[in-house]
């Protein structure tokens, strides 16, 4: 008898893109259907779990719908945490209708739609298709394309640009396995910046892949599921510069933890947040903060000089109010320098 597989869709683009929003989005919106969610962390403390069942939907609330794995670039770690968990899911009495996986904002693509033919798990998963979010504004600022004008005027212009050649193939690797590109955050671009930044993400993507506009990244399920690409059989179409390269180890990034007490005052935090970031040329800072005098978490993300923060849930009874950060940059960092910095 022929075995329906469960299909899977891989969500990948850089830090900050939009990645968690649309899962989101996508779970506010899924009308029933059960979905496995398997989120990938780069760091050591899973914030984007806690983002995720932090907001207070009816999916969030089942915690035993998300499954994490934050030991690393998922595209390293395929063998030793990635097919276990998807053997697990395939092993359960209640197989889920469908499989999203939100990959690090470091990892590769290729080498994980590749796992979907390991023999363990290929009668059983296709990969429904892989989604590659972008940060239009970012993307229009050049700090993740492969344009050298405009990389070499922001160079001028933002420190943010001493990112060499590795985040930019990474970028185009992402778009180049992309079955659907989605340019997030497009209302802060005129329709002229819109129009840029589509040619920009079309360049390196393959013939034909469809790119669309959003905003918050919000896109209709129907849009994000059922394009029945079945990419692990197309992976000849899905050019990668790491093909002639066994070396998928990301060494040139590095993440830790910081911890610290309440927060008195969040917009002068803010501020001295947007001088680390620049004077230690930080990718990410991600997680939760304890405002003094508020009963509520506060969560923050900031990609470059970009920060977006939220009062997202009330504290819980007998949870640990502390401060707590996710500092992302290129190996080497100088924690002891940063975590003065912070005051710690």
């Amino acid at each position: 008898m022929l075995v329906k597989k469960i299909p899977t869709t891989v969500i990948t683009g850089f830090l900050g893109a939009g990645k968690t929003s649309l899962i989101r989005n996508l779970m506010n919106n899924i009308n029933g259907k059960k979905i496995a969610l398997i989120i990938n962390e780069f760091g050591d403390i899973g914030i984007d779990r806690e983002i995720l069942t932090g907001c207070g939907d009816e999916f969030c609330d089942d915690k035993d719908n998300i499954v994490e794995l934050p030991n690393g670039c998922i595209c390293c770690t395929v063998a030793d945490e990635f097919l276990p968990v998807m053997e697990t899911l395939l092993e359960g009495k209640n197989k889920p209708d469908h499989i999203v996986i939100e990959t690090s904002g470091l990892a590769l693509p290729k080498p994980l739609v590749t796992a979907f033919n390991w023999p363990e798990i290929r009668h059983q998963v296709t990969v429904d298709g892989v989604i590659t979010v972008v940060d239009g504004p970012a993307v229009l600022d050049g700090r993740f394309a492969d344009n050298p004008s405009t990389v070499e005027k922001m160079r001028l212009a933002d420190e943010m640009l001493d990112h060499e050649s590795p985040i930019l193939e990474l970028f185009e690797d992402q778009l180049m396995s992309a079955d659907l590109v989605i340019i997030n955050k497009s209302d802060q671009l005129i329709k002229k910046d819109q129009e840029t930044v589509i040619k920009i993400v079309t360049e390196p993507a393959r013939v034909g892949v469809s790119v669309i506009l959003a905003e918050h990244a919000n896109v209709p399920p129907s849009i994000l599921l059922g394009l029945e690409a079945k990419a692990e059989s197309d992976l000849k179409s899905r050019d990668s510069h790491h093909d002639n390269s066994d070396d998928h180890e990301h060494d040139e990034f590095e993440s830790f933890v910081i911890e610290m007490d309440f927060i008195n005052e969040i917009e002068s935090f803010e501020m001295k947040l947007k001088e680390i970031i620049r004077n230690y040329d930080l990718l990410r800072v991600k997680g939760f903060l304890n405002i003094h005098g508020k009963e509520r978490r506060h969560a923050i993300q900031a990609v470059g000089p970009r920060i977006d923060r939220y009062y997202d849930r009330d504290w819980e009874e007998n949870e640990k109010r502390i401060s707590t950060l996710v500092i992302i940059g290129k190996s080497p960092l100088d924690r002891k320098a940063i975590k003065i910095a912070f005051g710690v």
